[in-house]
């Protein structure tokens, strides 16, 4: 069983990658609790529930947890939804024993966590990601929020779980499009970090795709083992640990201009991703060579959701986002594969060109050809 332990300035955990690890939920909290007591709530999605709800209480016997549902989506990750399940739990006489479980996507577990960091001022939580996405990415590194309408994740804070618990035998029941969006985070943390992960999504992507336990189980914990070493060496995202958000920046803003509804965040993710790796050869900044392999393995990976959306409604949505200084914007672009580089002077007519380019390639149904790269700089 993989597992792989975080180590920051303010807190230590596994991450657990297994099967069958919500059989043994129980004895794992109260591990995790050292004989200290705690009352289990657990927040779920209607949806999931359904599929595994049965299978997630039968261990707890008589004990059960109680149980609050979070809408599915993107769109209910605000504010009034956090206001409604905290009253929940106070009614619940949820206390300072209290232990919220989130067992979900990366919608319940930023709104999860970011429950248990400000209900009574702070109360432990456990990540039980139940997408492919969330594993390999939003479960790990303590980042909690939720959404405003002027932007993505603009109101959370750092609240690291107690421990993440990845049960591969949840991807089962998980629809393809999401196992494919899912895999643009591990592509992700490939071409920022890791090229062996580059390459091996290359050479074993039917295997992959197909959802081979073997080969999702080896690209969880190497996508797992980048996030957790990027975090470890940044944990509140004062430099290094804004290379995890390659591909972010115009994802977002293309999340943020369909209303959440239109396409899934790992979609996002591979559009903006071509956009950056297309501005990284324009500024010089990677071969073509290079990034045609990217191109076509976030290709591969697909297909992408093509959205009709304007370039310069796409720029200006990322004038608020969060990884913003004093007005400028950070954007994260690629030197080669296994290594990418915050860069702070990139321009509007940059951006929109990027974007444009982009939304070319939706309108060609992913055909990319990247352009000639301008001398390096």
């Amino acid at each position: 069983m993989p597992s792989i332990q975080l180590k920051t300035p303010s807190a230590s955990y596994e991450i657990a990658i297994a099967s069958g690890l919500i059989r043994r939920l129980p004895s794992r909290l109260k591990k995790l609790k050292t004989g200290k007591p705690f009352r289990p709530f657990i927040v779920t999605s209607p949806e999931i529930w359904k599929l595994w709800g049965k299978q997630v209480m039968a261990p707890f016997g008589k004990d059960q947890p109680t149980v609050l549902f979070l809408p599915a989506g993107e769109r209910h990750k605000r504010l009034r939804v956090v206001e409604s399940l905290l009253e929940q739990l106070a009614a619940a006489g949820a206390d300072r024993d209290a232990l919220l479980i989130a067992f979900g996507g990366g919608v319940v577990g930023d709104v999860t966590g970011f429950l248990a960091a400000i209900y009574m001022r702070g109360i432990p939580y456990v990540q039980i990601p139940t997408t492919l996405l969330a594993q390999v990415d939003s479960s790990v590194g303590g980042k909690t929020g939720v959404n405003l309408g002027a932007g993505k994740n603009l109101v959370g804070s750092f609240h690291h779980p107690l421990a993440v618990l990845a049960d591969t035998d949840v991807l089962k029941t998980l629809p393809k499009a999401e196992l494919r969006a899912g895999l643009q985070e591990s592509i992700k943390a490939g071409i920022i970090r890791d090229p062996k992960l580059f390459r091996y999504l290359e050479t074993n992507a039917d295997a992959v795709l197909r959802g081979d336990t073997k080969a999702l189980s080896h690209v969880i914990a190497a996508s797992v083992r980048v996030k957790a070493d990027v975090v470890a060496n940044d944990e509140l995202e004062s430099g290094l640990r804004m290379i995890l958000n390659y591909g972010h920046t115009l994802g977002h803003a293309i999340e943020a201009a369909t209303g959440y509804k239109q396409l899934l965040h790992g979609e996002a993710v591979g559009w903006g991703s071509i956009a950056a790796t297309h501005l990284g050869v324009m500024r010089g900044m990677i071969t073509e060579p290079e990034a045609n392999r990217i191109l076509q393995l976030i290709l591969r990976y697909g297909p992408l959701t093509p959205v009709k959306v304007k370039a310069a409604k796409l720029v200006d949505l990322t004038s608020s986002d969060k990884k913003n200084r004093s007005g400028t914007l950070s954007f994260v672009l690629p030197v080669k594969i296994g290594e990418a580089v915050i860069v702070r002077d990139i321009t509007r007519s940059e951006m929109l060109t990027a974007a444009e380019w982009m939304l070319t390639q939706m309108r060609n149904h992913g055909t990319v050809k990247t352009p000639t790269p301008k001398k390096r700089r």
